[in-house]
């Protein structure tokens, strides 16, 4: 007799990460029976297309979660707060991809590739799935760190637009538009601010990020340090079961759409060369593309690695003062490794204990 396959819901379908998961559906082995998908208020009843179907969107209620098995929350923190165990108490098993739960000691943090064990560890049924920053980095590492032990890890990102959303996305785009055809902008002090100042709606981000970086990305949080450099910090260390592992970040919104950039700089508890971590990170697991050729200008570029699955790595590059670290460039789309894929990844786990 046919096992009948677990029933998935996608809650927050129709936003940036969650529409992504909606489409991954059809590009992956297909492990799921029925599929319901949730929107915002105004979108009920609406359809999107999962798996060449199109599926109704449905309003958020308990009594959704009575049929379902999987349900991934693509949701901002207060609303997976809410809805995340009432989904748990219907008997669906949350894969959450908010800040909600992650420092929670009871909810495991699960970057399918580097430790897919703790899935299966959800006393409170529920698995999160870690900030973009801290997938992309720990994706890269993973292979070095299984072989020479992670001991310290510095980093500064540059983070796209679409890591705050749609409206990050569409401030860019305005911003872009509101300087175009204007070649003297951005030659004196203020200008850029000037001239998007006019702008009707209010900006996502504490200055332009058109014509400019903005080295600050999350909350305000204590001695200076952002709620994005303090999640790279303190998940980093979740994930890798390293309670002492350091870390130092400082985190910058660049004038990009969608893919995370890192400089990282790496030490191990061994030492290391660039041709061992380059064959490590080439014959390791395909979640990892070595692009490093800088003599023929091949290095991981944001715009070159969008809507790809793999996390790219390249400027791969040692000093001799540091004979246990490795410096690096990596790329990866945060809404596909970063956010979605992850979470995918995760629930095809769970399905396969089901």
């Amino acid at each position: 007799m046919a096992t009948k396959k677990p029933t998935l819901a996608i809650i927050g379908a129709t936003g940036a990460v969650g529409s992504v998961a909606l489409k991954m559906l059809s590009t992956r082995e297909d492990i799921w029976g029925d599929v319901r998908i949730v929107g915002s208020d105004k979108e009920i009843g609406q359809t999107r297309t999962a798996r060449g179907e199109e599926v109704t969107i449905e309003p958020l209620s308990e009594q959704l979660f009575a049929d379902v098995d999987v349900a991934l929350f693509a949701l901002p923190d207060v609303l997976s707060e809410t809805w995340a165990p009432k989904a748990v108490e219907q008997g669906a098993v949350v894969i959450d991809c908010s800040g909600a739960f992650r420092r929670d000691t009871d909810v495991p943090l699960v970057l399918a590739e580097v430790n897919p064990a703790q899935t299966s560890k959800r006393p409170r049924g529920i698995v999160c799935s870690p900030n973009g920053t801290t997938a992309s980095v720990l994706t890269a590492l993973s292979p070095l760190h299984q072989g020479w032990g992670l001991s310290e890890l510095v980093v500064t990102t540059f983070q796209a637009v679409s890591g705050v959303g749609s409206a990050g996305v569409q401030r860019l785009y305005d911003e872009v538009g509101a300087l175009a055809g204007n070649r003297r902008v951005g030659q004196v002090p203020g200008d850029v601010r000037r001239a998007v100042s006019d702008l009707p709606e209010t900006s996502p981000f504490p200055g332009p990020i058109a014509y400019n970086v903005v080295p600050f990305a999350g909350r305000l949080m204590d001695e200076g340090w952002t709620s994005e450099e303090i999640r790279l910090r303190d998940e980093s260390r979740k994930v890798l079961g390293l309670s002492k592992l350091k870390v130092s970040a400082t985190c910058v919104r660049v004038p990009v759409v969608t893919a995370h950039s890192f400089s990282v700089h790496a030490t191990f508890e061994m030492p290391i060369n660039v041709r061992d971590a380059r064959r490590a990170l080439i014959e390791g697991p395909n979640y990892v593309v070595v692009l490093d050729d800088p003599a023929s200008g091949e290095w991981p570029n944001p715009a070159d690695v969008v809507g790809s699955d793999p996390t790219f790595v390249g400027r791969i590059r040692q000093s001799p003062d540091f004979p246990k670290s490795l410096d690096m460039f990596v790329c990866s789309d945060n809404l596909r490794k970063g956010s979605a894929l992850n979470m995918v990844q995760v629930a095809e786990l769970v399905a396969a204990e089901l």
